[in-house]
């Protein structure tokens, strides 16, 4: 009687047990086939989280190697219903943080497994478009750090897409936010100025439809009144470099006893504001003029401004909304939060006792 020998797993220097692939990507059978596995283990070996063995791991990741094999995420997307993919809608004004916060959001989306889908948005109408795009996109979830109307929200809650508010939020309606509230730095720092003498302040703000803007400037304008400070004026700015120099150069118009400060409602416009009144006014910072800025970018700190501002924990920040969204995504039944951060004063050499 013939014996029945047992089947050998094939040998990897074998050319002949899988025909060469050429002009085409490697597919999981094509992993399994020369790791002498099921596909099924196969897909179970990048699936994180799933049981497999340590040896046959270790069978399947060599052949994934010598064929190049990677997973496809469209087709797996296909089979669970999720694209893995996170619109993320920023101003297409960005503040000056934002570069960091994207940063950080793209980081911790890759590390939980999604990926960020970037959208600019400069208007209610573009907020729209915006939303159609995502949309067809199948997005899992949005993290949100621009302008959204509640009507423009409604409709993701309608398609049951899970959003997270990054520094905005509506306070007539239930959504999940993300947000830093400098009112206790703020405090601290006009109570600073005005131990320092300071009694006539000025604010340049940020665009007029806003949210950061407009919360920061009520915090500001709360604390100075608080404090006994006169604002001597409000002017409005756009978040940007020159526009920080253009309100300086409004406020030397304005009737009365010039402001010995002035508090910006971002560090791009406070860098404006004091390098238009050091070279083209010929002001000596902080001696003449003390200057406040918002976020603690890293250009503020270079030697020639050393701002004194207040800085957003950004990074703690997007690490929560990502652990938000993800949690969302995989559990749509959560209830809405909200998690506040606490900013921090960082000092620097932009004020001073007021002149006398």
């Amino acid at each position: 009687m013939a014996s029945n020998p047992r089947k050998k797993n094939p040998s990897e220097t074998d050319d002949n047990i899988i025909p060469l692939i050429k002009g085409r990507r490697a597919t999981s059978y094509d992993v399994a086939r020369l790791a002498g596995v099921s596909q099924s283990a196969v897909s179970r070996c990048f699936k994180p989280g799933s049981s497999i063995s340590g040896k046959m791991r270790e069978r399947v990741m060599k052949a994934a190697k010598k064929l190049e094999y990677q997973p496809n995420a469209i087709a797996r997307g296909l089979i669970t219903q999720r694209s893995n993919l996170v619109a993320v809608l920023v101003s297409g004004r960005l503040n000056l943080y934002y570069p960091e916060a994207l940063f950080k959001i793209t980081e911790q989306l890759s590390s939980a497994g999604l990926r960020a889908l970037l959208f600019t948005v400069d208007s209610e109408e573009d907020a729209e478009t915006v939303i159609e795009q995502a949309w067809q996109f199948q997005v899992d979830g949005v993290i949100s750090a621009s302008h959204m109307s509640r009507e423009q929200y409604k409709i993701l809650e309608k398609r049951q897409i899970p959003v997270v508010f990054f520094n905005r939020y509506f306070a007539d309606h239930p959504n999940t936010v993300v947000y830093c509230d400098p009112a206790e730095q703020v405090s601290d720092l006009v109570e600073q100025l005005y131990e320092l003498g300071h009694r006539r302040a000025a604010i340049i703000k940020g665009p007029e439809k806003n949210m950061v803007s407009v919360e920061r400037t009520r915090i500001v304008t709360e604390s100075l009144t608080r404090t006994g400070i006169e604002i001597a004026a409000s002017v409005q700015g756009d978040f940007s470099y020159e526009s920080g120099a253009a309100g300086f150069q409004h406020l030397q118009t304005l009737d009365g006893d010039a402001p010995t400060a002035v508090i910006c409602i971002n560090d791009m416009m406070a860098m404006g504001c004091m390098d238009e009144a050091r070279f083209v006014l010929g002001l000596n910072v902080p001696a003449d003029l003390s200057i406040v800025g918002f976020d603690g970018i890293g250009m503020g700190q270079f030697s020639s401004y050393e701002l004194t501002t207040i800085r957003q924990p950004i990074g703690r920040m997007s690490e929560a909304a990502v652990k938000m969204i993800a949690d969302r995504v995989d559990r749509p039944d959560q209830s809405h939060e909200k998690r506040v951060f606490e900013g921090a004063v960082i000092p620097g050499g932009s004020i001073a006792r007021a002149p006398t």
